[in-house]
């Protein structure tokens, strides 16, 4: 037993060190550091395991303390990770975050819980001392990003939003041998979608809470709706209560994508029309069908999306085209695929990245996205470097707060029935007072709006 834990220790330090003298040798070095960096991890479910199990690849932390409302969850990953990270120490297990930053001096913080709870447990993590990975989208309101990234900048803390597209290998190609090469011409038009059938639904009745979760806390600053079912994974995803619809959750990757490929900041103006079309006899309250447009000069950003019937196009259900006057130039996760519109031009298809045979480890592991893995590392490895070298990382607090912001305003736009224009320097939508009053969501008490001490 120890031979074969000896070995996967040392596939794992050897894939390491290839990881990190190919991509990023200005980390290198923190392989042969006398003290690893300290990991705390907020939200131990799917993304959460996930997040950390993928820094553990690239960088030998020591993952010290980790948080959760579910004991069950808490349970399994401790154990997981004590089998991942090269100590092999089980991490110190709570069940509120406060506590696990009062205890614990932490170089890092992994925030992957429900989008409701991201705002105050970033901003406790960077006033606690520690640099953030926190999972998109940044905010459950556009009042808490602000404070968010009030609260980076005042502390001077590196904050990776997990937009993690924008370390996508195949994407980073099409970027820079597509876009950036001018193969597009002039780009006037993008549009981007997700058709995937991922609104939960339905009418569980009220029960008991089960002694492992403890609901209040998992609820925190949200509205505390009766316990129908455990919320984890998707059932939380179909309240607007903790999330933002499926614009909050697909298109920010998407819109962010397209965003950072154009090298685009705020839209000029958001409008949005859509609701609940087809399916109408669950509990949920998130948007089956929305079209939103996010606009900029002389182009405009479309989104759509159908939680129902088929694809427009069955190879991009998920993605996002971008049109320029010289050819087109599908995005997913999946893929790209250039299509020039001059027939003496060659198109150009390149598939995403996997990299099963360097991380044996993952063969076994949980509801794990082997697309997105490859570029979770390569995320994590420039979250890394930006925290040695005291710079911005490629999907910084201030990006993600843009991508996630223009969604929520998105939803807005729906909910009222007309365009909006944002003023970040302001922090109010131009003209409407209605709208600026929806900026920021009331908390539960006793918790406390950060957007109130701005």
């Amino acid at each position: 037993m120890e031979n074969g834990l000896s070995r996967r220790r040392f596939l794992r330090t050897t894939a390491t060190a290839v990881a990190l003298s190919a991509v990023a040798p200005a980390s290198f070095a923190a392989l042969g550091q006398a003290k690893p960096r300290r990991v705390g991890v907020i939200g131990t479910g799917w993304y959460g395991k996930n997040d950390v199990f993928r820094l553990i690849q690239v960088e030998p932390v020591e993952v010290v303390a980790i948080c959760d409302v579910d004991t069950d969850l808490l349970t399994e990953a401790a154990e997981l990770i004590s089998q991942r990270q090269l100590s092999g120490n089980r991490p110190q297990t709570y069940g509120d975050y406060r506590k696990l930053l009062a205890d614990h001096k932490l170089d890092i913080v992994i925030v992957g819980t429900p989008d409701h709870w991201h705002a105050l447990q970033t901003i406790d993590a960077i006033k606690a001392g520690a640099h953030v990975y926190c999972q998109k989208p940044i905010s459950k309101d556009v009042m808490e990003g602000e404070a968010m990234l009030s609260v980076a900048r005042a502390y001077n803390k590196v904050v990776q939003i997990g937009t993690q597209r924008r370390s996508t290998p195949h994407l980073i190609e099409a970027k820079h041998e597509i876009v950036d090469k001018g193969l597009l011409g002039k780009i006037h038009h993008a549009e981007m979608c997700c058709y995937f059938h991922m609104r939960a639904n339905g009418n569980p009745e009220v029960q008991a809470v089960p002694g492992h979760l403890d609901y209040d806390m998992w609820t925190g600053p949200a509205p505390l709706r009766p316990y129908d079912g455990i919320p984890h994974i998707r059932w939380w995803r179909t309240f607007m209560e903790y999330g933002n619809g499926i614009m909050g959750d697909m298109c920010v990757h998407m819109l962010d994508t397209t965003r950072w490929i154009m090298g685009l900041g705020w839209p000029k103006r958001i409008s949005s029309f859509g609701g609940i079309f087809l399916d109408k006899s669950g509990k949920s309250n998130i948007a089956d069908t929305q079209s939103a447009w996010f606009e900029y000069d002389e182009l405009n950003l479309v989104w759509q999306h159908r939680a129902w019937g088929n694809p427009a196009d069955e190879d991009y259900p998920w993605s996002c085209i971008i049109y320029g006057d010289k050819g087109k130039l599908k995005l997913s996760t999946m893929q790209y695929d250039f299509v020039p519109y001059d027939k003496d031009v060659q198109p150009i298809h390149k598939d995403v990245v996997y990299e099963d045979e360097k991380y044996p480890e993952e063969k076994n592991e949980k509801r794990i996205e082997r697309n997105a893995a490859p570029a979770t590392r390569l995320h994590m490895l420039d979250f890394l470097n930006a925290i040695d070298h005291n710079k911005r990382p490629i999907a910084d607090i201030e990006e993600g707060h843009i991508s996630t912001a223009s969604c929520i305003l998105a939803n807005i736009s729906m909910q009222l029935g007309r365009p909006l224009v944002y003023d970040p320097e302001k922090r109010k939508v131009v003209g409407d007072r209605e709208a600026t009053k929806m900026l920021q969501k009331p908390y539960r008490s006793p918790y406390q709006h950060p957007g109130k001490r701005l």
